[in-house]
């Protein structure tokens, strides 16, 4: 089941920025205020020493709330790339890097994954010129992505995101106004800021 809980508590939890707030937001400005402190009556003080399991366990949890997925997908995503020849952990952020709305975010369109997968569900986005509503779908080299009408950019969370930040756009994409395409397979650099993918996999390997 996928999270629909207060976002600013589990990025707390896991002590990062999660991305799961509109950067410039005022929720976001007060995550960042808090972000190092535990959610709860005695966050502030929380230093509980954590096991090698507890440890496994957070850096898989904080990789499924950045990507904001159920633990099915991430567990069948973990099989698929385990079955790969070469590094588990690499394959694993190819497929995730490749998710249709991991490929919106990144490219500056939305301000959060969420807001992508909504823009996809609602049919807002054409792959290679044909409408996709299916937000795990998984991008291909080549594929471009447009928005379905001129209209859609001007969808204010959308237009007011854009028109205030800057993005740095991955190697592995292209961006020409508003279109954007898979220009080769994703690496592992950008998750590896964020999560520590060694423990996801022996967390799984177990």
């Amino acid at each position: 089941m996928r999270y629909t809980g207060p976002k600013n508590k589990i990025a707390r939890r896991q002590g990062i920025d999660l991305g799961l707030k509109t950067t410039g937001s005022k929720a976001h400005a007060t995550l960042l205020k808090k972000v190092n402190i535990k959610p709860g009556q005695h966050g502030a003080r929380y230093r509980r020493k954590v096991s090698e399991h507890a440890g496994q366990l957070l850096e898989k949890q904080k990789l499924r709330h950045i990507f904001g997925i159920t633990e099915t997908q991430l567990k069948k995503y973990f099989d698929v790339s385990s079955r790969k020849e070469g590094n588990t952990a690499i394959h694993l952020c190819e497929v995730l890097e490749r998710r249709l709305d991991n490929v919106l975010y990144r490219l500056g369109f939305t301000p959060t994954r969420a807001a992508a997968r909504q823009l996809v569900s609602h049919g807002h986005i054409q792959i290679n010129g044909k409408r996709m509503d299916i937000p795990s779908y998984l991008l291909r080299k080549g594929d471009r992505l447009t928005f379905k009408s001129p209209k859609t950019k001007e969808i204010p969370y959308i237009q007011g995101f854009r028109e205030t930040n800057e993005v740095i756009i991955p190697e592995w994409l292209e961006v020409k106004k508003d279109s954007g395409s898979l220009l080769k397979a994703p690496d592992n650099s950008l998750i590896e800021q964020q999560v520590n993918l060694r423990l996801v996999i022996e967390f799984y390997s177990r």
